[in-house]
């Protein structure tokens, strides 16, 4: 039997220490509490996201090891260039953070379902018009073909989902992300669990106790508060090389 730490409703800055998370699932530390923008910041601040199903209480997951790109590394390849040869797409920074979590939300060829249940799709539109979680788009005229989004704690930023109506499309919209950045001095992109996918984009796996003082340290400097969309112009384009 699963025994969890219950989190007490009026203190939303109280987690358990995310080193005391199961190793069966992996990462499961906690449960209960709320989606409000204050928890979640504070999550975010320690190294903690949240993970649930429809039907679920709010699960709450710090997994070891933890997967992340280093921002400096991750680059348009020769086969992504390849793909995008002759399209002319273009990038935006939060002009339609909705719409890209709606498309992350969105039932899945193989029926797999998705953890993006309307509360949390709201939680992270709270979280956008705060100015704390960011979007980038990828656009074939004006059809939305690519997206990301995470959340920004400090200089860290927490990656949570993207999604691709064309082949490449997510891939465009996370090394543009990775890029930028990059150039604000976001030195690391958290991709939470890895899979095969994110570990072809050039994602690693470190330890959950090196992650964790990263986390300390880079939640503790000076963030970007407010709308990202006027850093549009430094987004990479799809023509830029390795």
């Amino acid at each position: 039997m699963i025994r969890l730490p219950l989190l007490d409703p009026d203190a939303w800055d109280r987690f358990p220490d995310p080193r005391g998370a199961l190793t069966e699932p992996n990462g499961l530390l906690a449960f209960g509490g709320d989606l409000s923008p204050r928890r979640l910041l504070a999550a975010y601040a320690h190294g903690i996201f949240p993970w649930f199903g429809e039907g679920e209480p709010i699960l709450w997951w710090s997994p070891d090891p933890r997967c992340v790109f280093r921002t400096e590394a991750v680059r348009i390849n020769r086969s992504l260039r390849r793909q995008l040869a002759g399209r002319h797409w273009r990038l935006t920074a939060d002009h339609a953070f909705d719409a890209v979590i709606r498309a992350c939300a969105a039932p899945r060829a193989d029926d797999s379902g998705t953890w993006l249940v309307p509360a949390m799709i709201d939680a992270y539109v709270q979280l956008h018009r705060q100015g704390h979680a960011h979007s980038v788009e990828v656009w074939d005229g004006e059809r939305l073909v690519g997206g990301i989004y995470g959340v920004a704690v400090g200089r860290l930023f927490c990656g949570e989902s993207m999604f691709s109506a064309e082949s490449g499309g997510s891939k465009l919209a996370l090394a543009a992300l990775a890029r930028l950045l990059h150039d604000m001095d976001f030195p690391l992109l958290d991709a939470q669990v890895s899979n095969a996918h994110t570990l072809g984009l050039g994602a690693i796996e470190i330890p959950r106790t090196q992650f964790l003082q990263q986390v300390a340290e880079l939640g503790q400097r000076a963030g970007l508060v407010g709308s990202w969309s006027a850093f549009t112009p430094r987004l990479i384009q799809p023509c830029a090389s390795d």
